[in-house]
């Protein structure tokens, strides 16, 4: 579930959620925290549903995936924010929320990750978004098979 979130500063981002139980649990632990300022003190904001429509009988395999959407971009914070707020500290900020995201969304394949991405284009695996490592070499031969994937800096989580 993709959730449009506020914080108490007024911020909107999105939130993926396995569920709206996780999310609730999340909320409660203070784990969900804005993607701009880091406040906890986050709700969900009104937001459009979005209907899938299905997938015909007779669909391709090809069609029958559907994956989520990307994340929208958190909206930067406005002037007198940015004011008392270094750029770094809102780049950490999304940082650690495409960080939760991750962790909350994806599977970790530790050193396999190479093999794990290959089985999935190839159709080998199922589909999901993984999370792992692997060597330039490797990222290097996934790109030229025309394999899409994308390196992350992975921030601590802590506030500093």
């Amino acid at each position: 579930i993709v959730y449009r979130l506020r914080c108490d500063a007024g911020h909107e981002f999105d939130g993926w959620f396995p569920g709206s139980d996780a999310f609730d649990a999340q909320l409660k632990a203070g784990h969900v925290d804005c993607a701009v300022c880091g406040s906890n003190a986050v709700r969900k904001a009104i937001m459009a549903p979005n209907v899938s429509k299905g997938v015909s009988k007779g669909a391709s395999s090809d069609e029958a995936v559907q994956l989520p959407a990307p994340v929208a971009e958190p909206a930067l914070p406005d002037a007198k924010m940015m004011a008392a707020m270094p750029r770094e500290a809102v780049m950490m900020h999304m940082l650690r929320a495409l960080r939760r995201q991750v962790e909350t969304n994806c599977d970790y394949v530790g050193g396999s990750f190479a093999d794990e991405a290959r089985k999935i284009h190839e159709g080998e695996a199922e589909t999901r978004g993984i999370y792992g490592e692997a060597t330039p070499e490797e990222v290097e031969a996934l790109a030229d098979d025309g394999i899409e994937v994308g390196q992350v800096p992975w921030v601590p989580l802590g506030d500093a």
